[in-house]
């Protein structure tokens, strides 16, 4: 009932107010209120002091410690910078995917699986962009765990693709190779996701409000990521050589 007091007494004054119930807290009833608006640092110290007397004043028989808890106010600089930082985060790791790829087969399967994995990584975003929910590097941390499980599957399925090019010669038997390289490993792949999914899910049901939204964006990029090693990575590899062979001549 605590949560529910507290979200109709701050909602009142401050719709945009969002409140995170910690469960996993040393406190039996620890809550995060978070709101949007103030731009200097006395705008966000009377804001808090309102909130604090909302607090205070709508809810009867107040069972909340409002001078025990800690104050934070993260201004525009400091949001540019994190997305700035993200931004670099995520780049530096698509370029690593190429360099690794390109090395360990060639260049073009290095660009498929960039594509794959930036498709990954915003799809996710563009679920989180519908849903409205909030951007923070605690999502940014997923959606560079996401782009690893992308890329580790569609390793999986290149190497396949190497070993089986051995016993095919001719340029038209390309697609086949991929196909039945695909058909080979596509129980592996099904099963290491249902097996992720369970996990990610457990943590999504029981692992409380702050990393609920963690979990969920490793939720969506298991499915992707599997449906994009698959559909994406190795049928550009495909169109790629049918339209300039290199492989085979």
């Amino acid at each position: 009932m605590a949560i529910e007091q507290l979200r109709d007494a701050i909602s009142a004054h401050y719709p945009d107010a969002e409140i995170t119930h910690l469960t996993h807290f040393e406190e039996e009833n620890a809550f995060i209120v978070k709101t949007k608006g103030p731009q200097t640092e006395t705008e966000a110290k009377e804001m808090m002091a309102g909130i604090k007397g909302v607090i205070e004043s709508s809810i009867a028989d107040n069972p909340f410690n409002t001078e025990a808890g800690q104050e934070m106010l993260i201004g525009p600089a400091v949001g540019e910078t994190l997305r700035k930082d993200a931004q670099k985060a995520i780049l530096l790791s698509l370029f690593g995917i190429i360099v690794y790829i390109w090395i360990r087969f060639d260049f073009r399967s290095g660009i498929a699986a960039t594509v794959a994995t930036f498709h990954d990584v915003l799809a996710v975003m563009g679920i989180f962009y519908i849903l409205n929910l909030e951007f923070d590097l605690l999502i940014v941390t997923a959606l560079l765990t996401l782009a690893g499980y992308s890329l580790t599957d569609t390793v999986v399925v290149y190497d396949r693709i190497r070993e089986n090019l051995k016993k095919f010669r001719t340029k038209g038997e390309f697609t086949s190779c991929v196909n039945m390289s695909i058909n080979e490993v596509l129980s592996r792949t099904f099963n290491t996701s249902i097996t992720v999914i369970f996990v990610v899910g457990t943590l999504f049901f029981f692992g409380g409000e702050v990393l609920r939204n963690f979990a969920l964006a490793l939720i969506m990029g298991v499915i992707v990521g599997t449906y994009s090693s698959i559909f994406v990575a190795s049928p550009i590899v495909v169109e790629w050589e049918a339209r300039s062979p290199k492989r085979f001549k």
